[in-house]
């Protein structure tokens, strides 16, 4: 724990610099909040996964480093989007749902298509990266042209061009050394962590894979955790919902496939990750379209159930892993009765949404 700590807030730390460095930048160039919130801020966010999980590929802790990202991800949605609800309610943008959400669902599939021969090779990991790279792109663009359109109405109107709210930062110099200063602190951080958190495996008598699942999932996703709750309460909704839809995205294009290409090998996937694991994550992602579309909005009681849920996917670990006789009880119980129920729920609310006349999108 005296490495473990001081490597978390070394983390954390070098997130909150780079996400204020990064985001003033910008922001500065006309980009839209939304967009900010589904790149530099939840890539931001995300930079202590990028840290430990490419730190532990390259040192040949496999099962850290794919731990990390698929508890990372499972964390986000039930987690943070189910705390960041109760909060406040969240009001889903339209581009998330006929954009993100589907392209969150599709990147999910492909790792669970990736991983099905076991591993996760350097040409795989080159995949996701080429696929980030062409996300950013497109994202990019569309917020410009966006813009661009604005100006152009108002232009027709004859108002005046809006100012600014953002204007250009002129101190290029300091965003920057906040930038180096914050990865500095990554990577320092994810040292320290890394080694703790494999001790704490050994010590505990819990796998590396179920540690990276967990404790690590949460450590990492701590900056997460602040931005988004700290975004719905200031009414800031888009970038709370956006840092953890783009957070998703950046974990398996840009952190995993980071990680495939650097490590001495394939990453080997566990039978356990692959058979439980990341069809959770898959089904967590899928769960997000009916909720994010009834009505757009994340109510109070599907952050409840979000939130809920993370707790038994987090007791199930902890159960199977210390062997305990409630295992399999909880198992069944799970399996015959609340995830079935749940399920026929979103379903007749989805159903009820698009039968709606006069329904508006956002």
């Amino acid at each position: 724990m005296l490495w473990f700590i001081p490597g978390l807030i070394a983390l954390i730390g070098g997130a909150e610099l780079l996400v204020r460095g990064a985001s003033r930048l910008a922001l500065s160039f006309g980009i839209s909040p939304l967009v900010v919130g589904l790149t530099v801020v939840a890539f931001g966010t995300s930079s202590p996964e990028l840290a430990v999980s490419v730190q532990s590929a390259w040192s040949g802790r496999v099962d850290i480093a794919l731990g990390n990202v698929v508890g990372s991800n499972i964390f986000n949605v039930l987690f943070i989007l189910g705390v960041s609800a109760l909060v406040a309610p969240l009001v889903v943008h339209r581009q998330l749902i006929r954009q993100e959400v589907p392209m969150m669902i599709g990147v999910s599939l492909l790792l669970w298509l990736l991983a099905d021969d076991g591993g996760i090779s350097r040409v795989d990991g080159l995949l996701l990266v080429a696929l980030l790279l062409a996300y950013n792109v497109v994202l990019i663009r569309q917020s410009r042209r966006e813009t661009a359109a604005i100006l152009a109405e108002n232009a027709d109107d004859g108002g005046t061009a809006p100012t600014d709210d953002q204007p250009r930062d002129r101190h290029w110099g300091v965003q920057v050394g906040l930038v180096l200063v914050g990865l500095l602190l990554l990577t320092v951080g994810s040292n320290w962590l890394v080694d703790a958190a494999t001790s704490l495996a050994r010590q505990l008598g819990m796998s590396e894979l179920v540690v990276g699942l967990t404790v690590v999932a949460a450590g990492t996703s701590l900056p997460e955790v602040a931005t988004s709750i700290i975004a719905a309460a200031r009414g800031q909704r888009d970038i709370a919902v956006g840092n953890v839809v783009g957070s998703n995205l950046f974990n398996i294009l840009a952190v995993l496939g980071i990680s495939a290409c650097v490590a001495p090998g394939d990453l080997v996937v566990a039978p356990s990750l692959l058979s439980f694991d990341l069809p959770v994550m898959v089904a967590v992602m899928v769960a997000c379209l009916p909720i994010f579309f009834t009505g757009h909005l994340i109510a109070r009681w599907e952050g409840a159930l979000f939130l809920a849920y993370y707790l038994a996917y987090t007791t199930y670990l902890i159960l199977d892993a210390t062997g305990h006789d409630a295992q399999a009880g909880f198992s069944t119980m799970m399996g015959a009765f609340v995830v079935p129920l749940t399920s026929i729920t979103l379903i007749v609310l989805a159903w009820r949404h698009w039968h709606q006349p006069g329904e508006g999108d956002r």
